[in-house]
C-alpha cells in the first residue's frame, strides 16, 4: 500500500504537497493516482495560498475515505455462489 498523506491540522510555515511521487491520471476519474489531486489543483499547486491548500487536501483526504470505503464494501461482500453444472 501507499504511504498516505494525512495532515494533522494547519502546521507553521507552506503546506507541503500531497504528491508522492506516483503521478498517473486514473481517466476515469481525473485524479492523480498517487496523490488523488486533479490536474487543475497539480497545475495550480505551487502558486495557492496555503488556506485553498488545506481545502485541497480536504478535499483529497475525502477522496480518499470514499476510495477506502468503496474497496471495504467490495472486498467485504460474500463471494458470488458456484453455480451448477
Amino acid at each position: 500500500m501507499t504511504q498516505l498523506f494525512r495532515p494533522n491540522g494547519p502546521r507553521p510555515g507552506p503546506v507541503p504537497s500531497p504528491c508522492i511521487s506516483i503521478c498517473r491520471m486514473d481517466a476515469q476519474t481525473g485524479l492523480c493516482e498517487g496523490c488523488l489531486r486533479t490536474l487543475d489543483e497539480i497545475a495550480d499547486w505551487g502558486a495557492m495560498p496555503d488556506a485553498r491548500r488545506r481545502t485541497v487536501l480536504e478535499a483529497v483526504d475525502a477522496r480518499r475515505a470514499a476510495i477506502e470505503a468503496a474497496d471495504h464494501a467490495r472486498f467485504d461482500e460474500p463471494a458470488p455462489a458456484a453455480r451448477g453444472g
